[in-house]
């Protein structure tokens, strides 16, 4: 059955040779909004480089500052969508023998295109810049992690140096401890040194320090520093306390870390969905102000 000519204003047997999508009026949405993220985001780090200060107790927190930027991102996101999509609407040609539905369609594609070609042009803009953020979030990650074990090995800072260190040596370590540590730690201070370092390192990967390391630690520490083998004891605990410190507290780092990492992703990701009905719902309404206007005051 045929549709008749006079509810869609053209028959509808006919297909139009021209495309229904104005590549121009998307092109220039879509850089209006490109345009208008990169000044609103160079405004947001003006913002936010107030709220921080290199003096003690003057910036805002870590929590405040996230909480701002994201957002910020959301406004920025959502000014930038409606403003390159109604820009889409009013500047394409107006489509003549088109039903309302259809014309209300077209409108809200063009402005989900615009949307998504801004999308592109900012992501490839900030592709270099976010893939060198990402490297020095991996760096900051892995050096969280290592914080623990750097820790504990603060006072064999020489086993770090050692380019030459081999799993195995602690274990040869253990074979050729010697009956008088008191002795050998005086003979050679740096080995002794290294030793140490290399059983503190195990220690903070392990979680603890087996009973051996730690009676052979006590007589070394107490040898070396002179101290009472009460002493030495509480020096060493001293020093493991503040390892197990750093490596909880480097633990809570990365956690913090990641569940700021996920709820950026996911605020993003909302903004960006509910950026692309706003560009389409602008276009719609740019476009029927077009036609309108058109309508009221002729060609």
């Amino acid at each position: 059955m045929t549709l008749p000519v006079s509810q869609y204003g053209s028959d509808p047997t006919i297909e139009s040779s021209s495309s229904a999508v104005y590549w121009g009026p998307v092109i220039a949405g879509a850089l209006a909004a490109s345009v208008l993220t990169a000044l609103l985001m160079l405004v947001g780090s003006g913002l936010g480089l107030t709220m921080v200060s290199p003096f003690s107790g003057e910036s805002a927190s870590l929590t405040t500052i996230g909480i701002s930027a994201a957002i910020w991102f959301v406004v920025v996101q959502w000014l930038s969508s409606g403003v390159g999509g109604y820009l889409t609407g009013r500047l394409r040609t107006k489509w003549s023998g088109i039903h309302t539905d259809e014309v209300y369609f077209r409108d809200t594609a063009h402005g989900f295109l615009a949307w998504a070609v801004a999308t592109l042009l900012m992501l490839a803009m900030a592709s270099s810049t976010a893939s060198g953020l990402l490297q020095k979030g991996a760096t900051f990650a892995g050096a969280a992690v290592g914080t623990a074990a750097g820790s504990a090995a603060a006072i064999g800072a020489d086993a770090a140096d050692d380019s030459n260190a081999n799993p195995v040596d602690y274990f040869t370590d253990m074979l050729m401890r010697p009956a008088d540590p008191a002795r050998a730690a005086a003979t050679d201070t740096a080995a002794s040194n290294r030793e140490i370092g290399r059983i503190l390192i195990r220690s903070a990967a392990e979680g603890e320090m087996t009973p051996d390391d730690r009676a052979y630690l006590d007589r070394v520490v107490a040898a070396r520093t002179g101290l009472s083998e009460a002493d030495a004891k509480a020096r060493i605990d001293t020093v493991l306390k503040q390892a197990e410190d750093a490596k909880v507290k480097a633990q809570q780092t990365a956690d913090e870390a990641r569940k700021g990492a996920a709820t950026a992703a996911l605020l993003g990701a909302l903004a960006l969905f509910i950026g692309a009905f706003i560009a389409g719902a602008a276009a719609a309404v740019g476009g029927r102000q077009r036609d309108e206007d058109e309508s009221r005051y002729g060609s």
